[in-house]
């Protein structure tokens, strides 16, 4: 009987423990959620998606599927950082337009993207991969220079904080 009791209080810890989880999570800002998303090994892209889009009416497993080819410069070209066209995503989904005539959204959309870039850039020099990381992932040679140099976990996280910064300047609690 004793031992019956023990394993309930066992999982009743076990179970408020996970909920301490769940609360610890959804009380973190958006900021620190990509942060921890891209230091879990998600991308850049993925972790601004899934980390400022969650309002957006996508799951979080729908954000990381759908940026999930736009990391290290969309799919490893080392062209527009992901972390940029993550934030674009989650710009689209805010204000972007679905219905054809509606030319007002598309606008706004727009102009809010060209604010980000404007604002990314004066942070960070660019919004093109190989530029920030000063060398390009796209090929062998880059690849390997920047996994010795160990560029991804030591740049990388400064441009994930940006562009959720700057989501949340421009955006706020849209």
């Amino acid at each position: 009987m004793r031992g019956g009791m023990m394993k309930k209080k066992k999982r009743a810890a076990g179970k408020a423990k996970s909920k301490r989880k769940i609360v610890k999570a959804k009380s973190r800002s958006k900021i620190e959620q990509a942060l921890l998303t891209f230091a879990d090994g998600f991308s850049c892209s993925q972790a601004i998606a899934s980390a400022c889009g969650v309002d957006c009416g996508l799951s979080r497993e729908q954000l990381l599927k759908v940026s999930g080819a736009f990391g290290a410069g969309m799919a490893r070209l080392a062209e527009t950082c992901g972390a940029v066209t993550g934030a674009f995503m989650v710009i689209g989904l805010k204000h972007g337009r679905s219905k054809l005539e509606d030319q007002q959204s598309k606008e706004i959309t727009y102009k809010l993207v060209q604010e980000f870039v404007s604002r990314f850039r004066a942070r960070n020099g660019s919004i093109v991969c190989k530029e920030l990381l000063g060398c390009d992932l796209g090929t062998a040679q880059g690849l390997k220079a920047a996994l010795e140099k160990n560029l991804i976990h030591d740049r990388c996280p400064k441009f994930v904080k940006d562009s959720a910064e700057i989501l949340e300047e421009m955006l706020g609690a849209e």
